[in-house]
């Protein structure tokens, strides 16, 4: 008897955002309201969290080239952070902090590095290098996602 992956439904939906997403960058002239900014902006980290742990439980069980779709993932769900945070959309639902938009250049600028290591990860993961992909998954959650959620994120509550 075949099992399904809990992941599959998580991937199909991660795939949807990744296009939505995509499909809104590609209109620069679109702005969503706040309140629709801030759930889409949500979604997409709750994806993107999602698409690490699966990255994570992957590497462990030495699947070290499914590493690379998930990091695929991430990659094309960070280059979207910056749209998703237009001014005005810091609502009490939100947990950015006020100085993403008082520091703009080094908030986008964070987003542009964590777009970096994914996809550096990915190329890694694709050679099923398993030494120099633990090295980057061991940096990753610092210096790809910590560079914004600690400077830009309220702490949870």
């Amino acid at each position: 008897m075949k099992t399904r992956s809990p992941f599959r439904a998580l991937f199909a939906l991660v795939g949807l955002v990744a296009v939505l997403a995509v499909g809104c960058a590609a209109s620069q002239s679109v702005t969503l309201p706040s309140p629709a900014a801030v759930d889409a902006r949500q979604r997409l980290m709750k994806a993107q969290g999602a698409n690490w742990a699966d990255a994570q439980a992957k590497f462990k069980a030495g699947n070290i080239e499914g590493v690379a779709v998930n990091a695929e993932n991430m990659s094309l769900m960070s280059a979207q952070i910056p749209g998703l945070f237009p001014v005005g959309s810091l609502l009490s639902n939100s947990k950015a902090k006020p100085e993403v938009w008082d520091k703009w250049n080094e908030f986008s600028a964070a987003a542009k590095n964590a777009e970096a290591m994914a996809a550096k990860l990915r190329d890694t993961a694709k050679t099923k290098d398993a030494t120099a992909t633990e090295a980057l998954m061991k940096d990753f959650g610092p210096k790809a996602c910590g560079t914004c959620h600690t400077p830009f994120r309220q702490p949870a509550r």
